[in-house]
């Protein structure tokens, strides 16, 4: 059954375009499906249909007519879960290290979306499609805390938290090098890199606003190592890997912004073939905290590392006793 919304430009407020309002009051429609529902009759003013160009004044009700949401373009399959916590609105997933989140080129099968569509039996539907909400993203070879929406309604709550960086996000990190203090805050833009176009950089032409806290937990000095806790305020792709690769911190063994020849370096035969026992950078997201879109408690959960980062700590922690 179609879906009615209503939304009315205030008088206000300056003239906008139709759909850059719409954009913003419809956050859960991509703008390629708010075209495609302009384009095909279902927005409209005074009952005209109208172009995405239209200028509003102020005070126009504008009438969306929402169809059935449509069968997501991933396929279903049946991957194993490490799935925390599950209601009618979320999950919680524990990802390991090496699964991608979203399907992509090159990752079209074995993603996190297409076993979260083999799992759930109760998607009432993301911005017009049957599919889960994937309300942020860690990189493939990142392990730990995702929370995943089943519907509109839990999505944009979640959205509007990340948004505002009320979640409670925070990370084990562990870097080649010694930081000059304990603990710090990096305030510096993230955007694509002006020439290597699989990085992201913080000397980007348009970069976007990143924030990331840390604190060190331990110090490796003999083998010029740091454990490191981060806390994101914001959460642009490869932050925590920017930041620090750019201040001489590079993660351990990160594939894309690491330094292998610190890695070569190291002296101890042992902790060299623990770290190429990692199936990439040395990150995980360990504790994810948010309040519920239904209930409106705070919810938290934590996650043990991975036993290929746990095995290298556990190694370092015994040397240093």
């Amino acid at each position: 059954m179609d879906a009615t919304r209503t939304l009315t430009l205030p008088d206000a407020r300056p003239a906008e375009r139709l759909d850059t309002f719409l954009s913003e009051g419809l956050p859960e429609v991509s703008r390629s499906q708010l075209k495609k529902l302009i384009d095909n009759g279902r927005v409209t003013i005074g009952g005209s249909t109208v172009k995405a160009s239209l200028k509003l004044k102020g005070g126009e009700e504008i009438i969306i007519d929402l169809p059935p949401p449509e069968p997501a373009e991933a396929l279903p399959e049946e991957i194993p879960l490490d799935i925390l916590y599950e209601d009618k609105d979320l999950l919680v997933i524990n990802k390991p290290a090496g699964m991608v989140v979203h399907p992509a080129a090159g990752h079209a099968r074995g993603t996190l979306v297409n076993a979260l569509l083999h799992h759930c039996d109760d998607l009432a539907g993301i911005g017009g499609e049957l599919r889960p909400g994937i309300v942020h993203r860690i990189d493939k070879d990142t392990s730990g805390l995702l929370v995943i929406t089943k519907n509109d309604r839990s999505h944009q709550h979640l959205a509007a938290q990340f948004k505002k960086h009320s979640i409670n996000r925070r990370y084990l990190a562990l870097v080649h090098g010694c930081p000059d203090t304990d603990s710090g805050v990096i305030d510096q833009a993230i955007g694509r890199h002006p020439v290597q176009r699989k990085k992201m950089s913080s000397k980007a032409r348009q970069g976007k606003h990143a924030v990331t806290h840390w604190k060190v937990i331990k110090r490796y000095a003999d083998h010029n190592l740091s454990l490191i806790e981060l806390r994101l305020e914001t959460g642009r792709t490869h932050q925590i890997r920017v930041h620090f690769s750019e201040r001489n911190l590079p993660l351990v063994g990160d594939p894309l912004y690491g330094n292998s020849s610190r890695t070569a370096a190291l002296k101890d035969p042992q902790l060299k073939k623990l770290i190429a026992r990692l199936p990439g950078q040395a990150l995980h997201a360990r504790l994810l905290g948010f309040i519920h879109p239904e209930s409106g408690k705070y919810l938290e959960f934590s996650s043990e590392m991975p036993d290929t980062l746990a095995d290298i700590i556990n190694y370092l922690d015994q040397r240093y006793q």
